[in-house]
């Protein structure tokens, strides 16, 4: 059986964000056993699994992805929507899309210390849709 819901976060500001109780919330009642899929209907954001604990580690990921893809780079040549708008494509096409993982005992088989992320790349970048898809 397939179950389908839409999700939409608040706009959350850039950075990355722990959102896993804001999805658990969300979702249907889960199978015995199964997979969840979760898409972000966005390019300029994007979703990963990580440290769910100390939020320096989500301090730390902006520095490194700051570092790693800059802001005003002369050679961008995607630049109408704003300084921070190509560097945030890159990012998100870096960390990817969706995240698949197992539900065991009605639950997400989530790690002791792994949380989802919704990485935001954009300034302002508005409230995020997630399309989540439950595969029993």
């Amino acid at each position: 059986m397939i179950q389908q819901v839409n999700i939409t976060l608040p706009e959350l500001g850039r950075g990355f964000h722990l959102v896993t109780s804001y999805i658990t919330s969300e979702l249907p009642e889960l199978p015995e056993a199964g997979l969840v899929n979760i898409f972000i209907q966005h390019t300029s954001a994007a979703l990963t699994l990580n440290e769910n604990a100390d939020p320096s580690v989500r301090d730390d990921f902006e520095t490194i992805f700051n570092k790693l893809v800059r802001e005003n780079d002369p050679d961008y040549t995607h630049t109408l929507e704003g300084s921070d708008d190509m560097p945030a494509h890159a990012k998100g096409s870096i960390l990817g899309a969706s995240l698949t993982i197992p539900v065991a005992k009605h639950r997400l088989a989530l790690g002791m210390w792994q949380g989802i992320y919704l990485c935001e790349f954009r300034n302002y970048g508005g409230p995020r849709r997630l399309v989540v898809t439950v595969y029993s």
